[in-house]
């Protein structure tokens, strides 16, 4: 793999979003993750294939948009940003809580 592209898979994956919803998510063996807005489902694969050595089966791809909130009165918006699920392989697991 080239430099350029693994530079690349690093900037894919954000950082992981653990909510009650995608801790029930786990138990079938699928992890959510922020990724960057402009990542296709491709890139996605690749990156969590390469940086956490586990074999995917499916990306799903979900554009949330950032909700309106009132802020000091002041009307504001919080960031638009890009979700994917990640169906694992049967047997194959991530520990997002290492580390902790």
């Amino acid at each position: 793999m080239e430099t350029r592209n693994k530079e690349r898979l690093f900037e894919v994956i954000r950082n992981p979003i653990i909510t009650e919803k995608t801790t029930l998510l786990s138990g079938d063996s699928k992890i959510v993750f922020a990724v960057a807005p402009t990542a296709n489902k491709k890139e996605i694969k690749e990156a969590v294939e390469f940086l956490f050595k586990v074999k995917v089966e499916a990306v799903n791809t979900i554009n949330q948009n950032g909700k309106l909130k009132m802020f000091k009165g002041k009307l504001g918006k919080r960031k638009n940003y890009r979700k994917a699920i990640v169906t694992l392989a049967k047997g194959q697991t991530i520990d997002l809580a290492s580390g902790v």
